[in-house]
């Protein structure tokens, strides 16, 4: 590790983690610790794939840090998955993260490398895709709405994904019959497991993370936390705000690098249907000083396949409508990675040169354009972002 005092914070699937986190983070501060840095991941499939993360991201420190702070650094270790700016995934990180799920997993992947053309072999498809994510027979999970595509014929959600993937009408089978859907099976078997990683971030974040910090804020109430999330990881530390009882307020700055939810997360009203608000409505409010949201237009995971889980997840009014490019100009489905905070009235915008010359607005919202350094959804080992960090949290040199 790069630095020093580190301490590791690892979940489960569920949240739980091994007795006496909360305690060692404690002892930092009894140690003269005054500002704690929590970063988490997103989509990894191993925890030393995270930990190289957090010592390249977290070296620059040291040399930007106010004389008198004391900083201390702590890595979420959580059991996620691989998510890259390719439309398949890693089928062995799917094992490696899903034990449990490895038949479904291995005869998914068998059904994607035969592409057979019978309509009884998509059928098979579908099942095991709902079997992954948790979904009977039914069409019910236990924790929440389920994507309409897991709900849909899976020959249809074959095609729209296809269709998709080749902005061409979805309806429009390929000229070798139905063997030419099974790329947007491909497509379909990664938004299975995007839906799978988003709920457990959000249970992670609001079930583990969230109890623990208020653990640690009970024991040391001076202790001020940032926290910091990179894609899945922004998701997860946004939860955790949600699993903080509202009377304690640690959280001094939070900083969402490429987060991989929605841009109208903290929004009071949705404007396309202000009878709904965000999921994480007000909870901004929580975090004593900003909430920055770090976003690059050159994150074709967001700009491209994030909009694409959104929009087959939540609308299954219009799920048969041609999905395509359209989809990533719809503002309805934007990540807030892609072009930051949406609907909070007062949110200040900034580029990336202006906050690394004149730091971040000490509170509110505020979207930071990175594109300038960030050329992609996993390039944010940046010297740059992490004095974003540092003028979040008012820990820097000026």
């Amino acid at each position: 590790m790069s630095v020093d005092p580190y301490r590791e914070i690892v979940f489960d699937r569920d949240g739980d983690g091994p007795a006496g986190q909360a305690a060692e983070l404690v002892a930092l501060a009894r140690r003269g610790v005054t500002d704690l840095v929590v970063f988490a991941h997103g989509w990894n499939n191993s925890p030393s794939g995270a930990t190289r993360l957090y010592a390249d991201f977290f070296a620059p420190f040291p040399e930007l840090l106010a004389p008198g702070v004391e900083a201390g650094y702590a890595g979420v270790v959580w059991p996620s998955m691989m998510f890259t700016d390719e439309p398949v995934p890693d089928f062995r990180a799917l094992v490696t993260t899903l034990p449990e799920k490895e038949r479904a997993v291995v005869r998914l992947t068998e059904l994607l490398a035969l592409a057979p053309p019978e309509e009884v072999a998509f059928a098979e498809f579908g099942a095991l895709l709902r079997e992954l994510a948790d979904v009977d027979g039914a069409g019910f999970a236990a924790d929440g709405p389920v994507p309409d595509f897991l709900l849909a014929d899976p020959v249809e959600t074959c095609a729209l994904f296809t269709g998709a993937l080749e902005a061409a009408a979805p309806r429009a089978l390929p000229g070798d019959g139905l063997g030419g859907l099974w790329k947007g099976g491909r497509e379909a078997l990664r938004q299975a497991a995007y839906y799978v990683m988003k709920k457990r971030a959000g249970r992670v974040g609001e079930r583990g993370l969230g109890p623990l910090l208020a653990e640690v804020a009970r024991a040391a109430p001076g202790l001020r936390v940032h926290l910091v999330g990179h894609s899945m990881g922004a998701r997860l530390v946004a939860y955790s705000l949600r699993g903080l009882p509202g009377a304690l307020r640690p959280v001094r700055s939070m900083t969402l690098l490429q987060g991989a939810f929605s841009h109208y997360a903290f929004a009071a009203r949705l404007p396309h249907d202000p009878g709904r608000p965000g999921a994480l409505r007000d909870m901004q409010l929580r975090v004593r000083g900003p909430v920055v949201a770090c976003h690059s237009r050159h994150d074709a995971a967001l700009g491209v396949m994030y909009p694409l889980a959104s929009r087959a997840a939540r609308d299954s009014a219009s799920f048969a409508e041609p999905l395509g490019r359209a989809v990533a100009r719809d503002p309805r489905w934007g990540a807030i990675g892609w072009d930051g905070v949406q609907g909070v009235p007062g949110s200040a915008r900034r580029t990336l040169a202006t906050v690394l010359r004149d730091g971040v607005p000490a509170s509110g919202c505020v979207s930071v354009d990175v594109a300038e350094a960030v050329r992609s959804h996993g390039d944010v080992r940046r010297p740059e972002l992490a004095g974003v960090v540092v003028s979040a949290a008012r820990i820097g040199r000026r």
